[in-house]
């Protein structure tokens, strides 16, 4: 009964005003530093951890993002709530490692408006759409319990202590988790590292059962990793090939590359070495997304002498260095890049012979802040010239892969056709989903005759002969793309849409979060404080996480969409804050009129100043001061006004309900960033503005 009690009360008792009042100040700051650390890294540890083991759920990273913002935001109303029973965090956390590790939940996705590689091949055994609601239940409720505990320590110091000493714990948390990207250390650390900062904050009457469950917690974590390697974007397997030599690699569950023979690879791969005459075969090649090296193999088979191989993910890189069959990696004539493939293109000033895009079918987001994949700005038409500008006056351009939609193909040919001017050349081919090559590029007049064609169903001219791997040709010839289709540019960075629209599998589960979100508001925040709900900090988080969306994808598009890049733009915005907060603190900002002034005018900079401006920049490091500037100079002003309002909580609405308001404000941000997917990128800009101007107004509303 006793050890009944404890686990009620561990529910029940996070910070009890009695414990406040006794605790020092120094022990109260330690704390809210902790807690703070605490919520980002076991945010982190979530978005990295669950799509791991949820297969396809690394589409929507985001929807995790959001779930921890509703679920901190949440927990902090609840604060005031003095009978408000919720399960203890090493409770919830054990309850999430069994649940998502102990059933191979499989996401389905049943839509023509966007496609998922992978999915319609799989959707007889998928969970169905109810998946993504009850992992974003999830998501929210763990973090539930440590938004309460900050709930009820952010009341104990000056508004602006606390506040930087929550940026300061979240500062230190992305700190971390770039060390654990950095070292790739497994998840048996990260949930160990969550539990010994758990225990530091709880009373020692806890720890029995809190060790037990992160214990068995971390446990099941360190049992269903065994014979994994983690990278920083995936969750990697290897197995066996049962009937030839060499391996498959998993990404989250996913079949994603093959380690085999050369002679083991589908036709399409040789393609453009078929067409090509002796006289004008290439002899320097840049394969971007080389992955674990067959791309590589191949080129080095065929007789190239200089091969530039880009790959983003170090560890498919390390594994294809190590256990590839051919050994490509090891050939001096190849030289390989760890980077995003657009900022190589952007970046360098080589000549090539032959660039391949080879599969770069990524299966994940880069951020839980925005909808782009890793090789969303590879896929553009500003990419697609910046290849073109890389070729030799003879080059070829080649974009291979299992496009599995028909549409899809067409919007690429289309793509091409904008870019050089010309109809590419395109061979479709059947059997394993809708495999095709696009070839384009001046060398596409040194080859064969029939090249020129019409594209036409039923036509073969194919070479190579491999029994088992030769898929049936389909059509070959000149394609004309679907003008009806919409163009991927930078500003709109979705190749698998074919059309700007918001999905329907968007609006369906956007819709199931805002019914569960309503519900936990309504559930945990004590009745006589709603109306003490401030609009104007929920309109300041809005506003904030829509303008940090953009600030990370724009850095995407211009630096690379590496967890490098991602990290180092989170550490700098929190920076930022942090300088706003020493300001305010030690300045009195009277006309705050001004800041708002300013904050607008700099985003309608940001709105009118193309990004191709900004790519034009040669030199890296100017590139980066300049673009640094302009992008952040929005968001510290933004800083200055929370914090300039945030000082103030003080003397009205508590640091506790204004903040969060603001993180409820910074999840219906997430909820806005979804509009990208019609409007594009800048347009998040226009919502930014008006949501500032909303807040402007509710602020002068509430200072009356």
């Amino acid at each position: 009964m006793s050890l009944i009690n404890m686990f009620r009360d561990m529910g029940l008792i996070y910070w009890t005003d009695e414990r406040l009042q006794s605790a020092n100040k120094r022990t109260i700051r330690i704390q809210l530093f902790l807690i703070s650390f605490l919520i980002l890294f076991t945010e982190l540890a979530l978005i990295r951890w669950i799509p791991s083991n949820v297969r396809y759920l690394g589409f929507f990273l985001n929807f995790i993002l959001m779930a921890t913002f509703l679920g901190m935001g949440t927990g902090i109303l609840s604060s005031r709530r003095k009978n408000l029973w919720l399960p203890p965090f090493p409770f919830v956390v054990f309850l999430t490692i069994f649940f998502v590790s102990s059933n191979q939940f499989i996401l389905d996705i049943p839509s023509n408006e966007v496609l998922y590689y992978g999915i319609s091949e799989n959707s007889q055994d998928s969970e169905g759409f109810w998946l993504l609601p009850l992992m974003f239940i999830i998501s929210a409720v763990t973090i539930l319990p440590l938004g309460r505990t900050l709930g009820r320590l952010l009341p104990a110091l000056p508004p602006l202590e606390a506040y930087a000493l929550d940026i300061g714990g979240s500062l230190t948390g992305i700190a971390a988790f770039f060390m654990i990207s950095f070292f790739s250390i497994p998840p048996v650390i990260w949930f160990t590292l969550i539990a010994l900062v758990y225990l530091i904050t709880r009373p020692g009457s806890e720890l029995l059962i809190s060790i037990s469950l992160f214990g068995c917690g971390v446990f099941v974590v360190w049992f269903i990793s065994v014979g994994t390697i983690w990278s920083p974007y995936y969750l990697i397997r290897l197995y066996d090939m049962p009937d030839m030599e060499g391996y498959m690699i998993s990404v989250n569950g996913i079949g994603h590359q093959g380690l085999t023979p050369t002679e083991t690879k589908e036709n399409f791969y040789f393609k453009v070495y078929d067409m090509l005459d002796e006289q004008h075969f290439p002899e320097k090649a840049l394969i971007i997304g080389a992955g674990s090296g067959s791309d590589v193999a191949i080129a080095l088979e065929q007789g190239l002498d200089e091969i530039t191989a880009v790959e983003i993910d170090p560890k498919i890189y390390q594994i294809g260095l190590e256990l590839h069959p051919d050994r490509p990696y090891q050939d001096p004539r190849v030289e390989v890049v760890i980077q995003d493939g657009r900022f190589y293109l952007n970046d360098t000033e080589e000549k090539f012979d032959l660039i391949v895009f080879a599969l770069p079918d990524s299966l994940t987001l880069t951020s839980g802040f925005s909808s782009l994949r890793l090789e969303s700005f590879l896929l553009t038409t500003e990419s697609l010239s910046a290849a073109r500008d890389l070729l030799s006056e003879d080059g070829v351009l080649v974009m291979y892969n299992y496009y599995r939609e028909e549409w899809l193909i067409q919007k690429l040919a289309q793509m091409l056709e904008v870019t050089f001017g010309e109809e590419p050349y395109v061979a479709t081919y059947g059997a394993w989903g809708r495999a095709a090559v696009l070839l384009s590029g001046p060398g596409l007049d040194f080859m064969p005759e029939y090249v020129n064609e019409p594209y036409l169903e039923g036509a073969e001219h194919t070479n190579k002969n491999f029994e088992n791997f030769k898929l049936p040709v389909i059509g070959e010839g000149r394609l004309k793309g679907d003008s009806g289709l919409s163009l991927t540019i930078d500003d709109w960075p979705f190749v698998y849409m074919p059309k700007r629209t918001i999905p329907s599998v968007f609006l369906l589960a956007l819709g199931m979060i805002a019914v569960i979100s309503f519900a936990m508001v309504g559930l945990t925040q004590p009745k006589n404080e709603r109306k003490m709900f401030s609009w104007h900090f929920f309109f300041l988080g809005v506003a904030f996480m829509v303008l940090e969306t953009r600030s990370l994808v724009t850095f995407s598009l211009l630096f690379g969409s590496t967890w490098i890049v991602n990290s180092l733009v989170f550490f700098a915005i929190l920076s930022s804050v942090l300088l706003a907060i020493f300001i305010n603190a030690r300045i009195k900002i009277k006309r705050v009129n001004m800041l708002y002034i300013l904050l607008v005018a700099s985003m309608l900079i940001n709105f009118f100043l193309p990004l191709q401006i900004f790519l034009g920049i040669e030199q890296t490091i100017l590139r980066y001061l300049i673009a640094s500037f302009v992008a952040f100079l929005p968001i510290f002003l933004a800083n200055m006004i929370f914090s300039r309002s945030f000082k103030d909580t003080d003397k009205g609405n508590g640091a506790d309900t204004a903040f969060g308001a603001n993180l409820l404000g910074a999840m219906a941000g997430g909820v806005l960033e979804y509009t990208a997917l019609a409007a594009g990128y800048q347009a998040l800009l226009l919502f930014a503005v008006g949501a500032y101007l909303l807040a402007f107004v509710f602020w002068k509303q509430e200072i009356r």
